[in-house]
């Protein structure tokens, strides 16, 4: 896919994200933010993926370790959503850990704990 298709992605996805961050407002659970975002996204013709399984491959080995990927849009932008006081270095670091495990290039941090949604989105590419 092209990084264009890519960006259109990443924009009706924030799309979404500034929707159910008006309609709900700050400080619910990571889950609830979830579910209702991957209904937006549905809503607005992409396909989504819930809690997708991340296996490590090491020394040839496929790992089952529990990584799982909040949602997966069009199989190519990964969204991990938090609700959280502030980002930490770690999460950004998990996207893209997220990223390299899937082989993809894109992925959006969200935290909906903020007092403006602007300030909660982080676009990473790999």
């Amino acid at each position: 896919m092209h990084i264009e298709d890519i960006n259109a992605i990443t924009y009706a996805v924030i799309g979404c994200v500034y929707k159910v961050y008006r309609h709900l407002g700050p400080g619910l659970l990571e889950s609830i933010y979830e579910q209702c975002l991957m209904q937006e996204i549905r809503k607005n013709g992409h396909r989504v993926e819930r809690q997708v399984a991340m296996p490590v491959v090491y020394d040839d080995i496929t790992l089952e370790v529990g990584y799982r990927i909040d949602l997966f849009v069009d199989d190519e932008v990964v969204l991990e959503i938090k609700s959280v006081d502030a980002i930490h270095p770690v999460h950004e670091a998990q996207l893209l850990t997220y990223l390299k495990l899937s082989g993809k290039r894109v992925g959006l941090l969200l935290n909906f704990n903020v007092d403006d949604m602007s300030k909660g989105i982080t676009r990473r590419i790999l």
